[in-house]
């Protein structure tokens, strides 16, 4: 993640018109796969808790569109940003008073859709309804990549055992 944060600012710095409009789609991009993952786990998951367990699958697809939709506003709404700084006309603080409310929106809604995917992970695994101290270390998620690799094979084992289970 710092990683990222040093090659999008030396690219930032340059500020070739090419430049600032991929970076943003390119950002734009990433969110939309991370997402989509979060989405069909959630979704695949939750078809296999079992009765007695609650979830709210509405409430998850509906936290699940938020970062997408907030991004897509970010990556336009920059570009826009960007041509009028261009010209003079300033707008920052108009700008940020925008984008923070929508951006702590999207981030509580990304923090839910994590803590529904690790719940049902977890509830799945031990086939009951599960406290949060037994899903706290699947958290693991929001660090993309390595949270991915941590929690794929998993995720991996879960299905292959319930499709081996219902070949038989």
């Amino acid at each position: 993640m710092v990683l990222q944060f040093v090659a999008i600012s030396m690219l930032v710095n340059t500020l070739s018109p090419a430049t600032i409009i991929i970076i943003p789609f390119m950002t734009l991009l990433l969110m939309v796969l991370f997402c989509s993952w979060l989405y069909t786990l959630g979704i695949s998951l939750h078809k296999k808790l079992p009765s007695d367990i609650p979830m709210h699958l509405i409430k998850f697809k509906f936290c699940g569109s938020i970062p997408i939709l907030y991004m897509v506003f970010i990556v336009f709404f920059g570009i826009f940003h960007f041509s009028l700084s261009q010209s003079g006309d300033s707008t920052g603080i108009i700008a940020m008073g925008i984008i923070m409310p929508m951006h702590l929106l999207s981030m509580f809604c990304l923090f839910y859709c994590i803590y529904f995917i690790a719940k049902a992970l977890r509830s799945v695994e031990l086939n009951r309804l599960v406290t949060f101290s037994d899903f706290a270390g699947d958290f693991l998620i929001w660090f993309f990549p390595i949270g991915i690799w941590i929690i794929q094979p998993r995720i991996n084992r879960l299905f292959i055992d319930n499709h081996d289970e219902n070949s038989k």
